[in-house]
């Protein structure tokens, strides 16, 4: 398996596009992948589909939202990305959406991460520090088909568990494809809101037990991270000034 070095800067990049614009944004998906992996200081990028990560079955896809998630070498790397075609062409296509666009950016720096990512760990390895302000936690994971039934029957507890959680600011189901492959990317006040839901919620305790017990992921990761910037909306909730 391959560990990478700590990336400095993570980005994850939200954009919700009109009805019209869905076509596009399907296409986007494949087409992307070519152009991405010519930016300069990439490390890691996966371009991702949304839901509302309530139940990770195929009706809580949301076409309506998609997603990048790129790691780079340095902070010139990331202003040079976004400056470049790739979210240009996205930022047209919400701006063609009039009312119904939206766009969320958030900066990142990784705090910890554990498991693997498609053969890969690409947070690296990072040693834990403290953190006063907001953090952000992804899950990802690929299921056992076998497994998969007992998995979704556990999701909406833990879901709704977490949306009563004060210190959640904002969670989205993200994933490579519509079932089977996903995860969530959330934010928080800071680190004491977040462990407090991770250790304190018991729907959440009885789902990673069952994880232990059942094998129901054949690859998981979980990372925290500082939230360095964000700014925009997502599904609604608006981010700014949150870092």
């Amino acid at each position: 398996m391959a560990v990478d070095l700590v990336p400095p800067y993570v980005t994850l990049h939200i954009w919700g596009v009109g009805r019209r614009q869905v076509p596009a944004a399907v296409t986007a998906m494949a087409r992307d992948r070519r152009a991405l992996q010519r930016s300069a200081g990439l490390t890691f990028a996966k371009l991702l589909g949304t839901g509302r990560g309530r139940t990770f079955d195929i009706r809580d896809a949301d076409p309506r939202h998609w997603a990048l998630l790129a790691c780079w070498s340095d902070e010139r790397a990331v202003a040079a990305f976004e400056r470049s075609e790739v979210p240009a062409r996205w930022e047209r296509r919400v701006e063609a959406s009039g009312i119904d666009g939206e766009r969320l950016r958030v900066l990142l720096r990784p705090v910890s991460s554990k498991g693997s990512w498609s053969g890969r760990e690409p947070f690296g390895d990072p040693q834990p520090y403290p953190t006063r302000g907001p953090v952000a936690a992804l899950t990802r994971a690929r299921l056992r088909p076998r497994t998969a039934l007992t998995f979704w029957r556990s999701v909406p507890p833990v879901a709704a568990r977490a949306a009563r959680s004060p210190g959640l600011v904002l969670s989205v189901g993200v994933g490579e494809a519509p079932i089977g492959v996903q995860g969530t990317f959330s934010l928080w006040r800071d680190a004491v809101a977040l462990a407090d839901f991770a250790y304190g919620s018991t729907e959440h305790q009885r789902a990673i037990r069952r994880t232990r017990e059942l094998g129901w992921y054949a690859e998981e990761l979980f990372a925290r991270f500082e939230v360095l910037e964000a700014s925009g909306s997502a599904a609604g909730v608006d981010v700014d000034g949150f870092a």
